[in-house]
């Protein structure tokens, strides 16, 4: 597998939060973060190690191949410096295609879920 993105932003909360909110992503009806677009999937979990790692299965039913993998390390302070990796079989799809997918993880992830901890 190829990495075809990736971005590391701290999150809020600490790793034994985030790790929950990955693992469990409608643990809570009252903040929904991981809203699917209509050619989106629930992902599976493929490996979760509490509290560091999560990878999941693809999102895109299009791109079955395709993996996340969350890595969770502490800031040193109160959050977590969250960073998601997308990785995919060789070969890698049209440039455009690869942007789609890592715009929508970065939403899903640095957007949705972030604001669901007050930022």
């Amino acid at each position: 597998m190829l990495e075809a993105g990736s971005r590391k932003r701290n999150q809020p909360a600490p790793p034994h939060v985030i790790f929950e909110a990955l693992t469990e992503p409608n643990r809570d009806p009252a903040r929904p973060w991981l809203l699917l677009l209509d050619d989106e999937q629930h992902p599976r979990t493929l490996e979760a190690r509490s509290p560091d790692l999560v990878v999941w299965s693809s999102i895109w039913p299009k791109r079955p191949d395709a993996v996340v993998r969350f890595d969770l390390p502490f800031d040193g302070t109160y959050g977590t410096d969250l960073r998601w990796t997308l990785l995919l079989d060789e070969p890698l799809p049209d440039p455009s295609l690869v942007g789609h997918l890592r715009k929508r993880l970065n939403e899903l992830i640095n957007a949705n879920l972030r604001y669901t901890f007050g930022q």
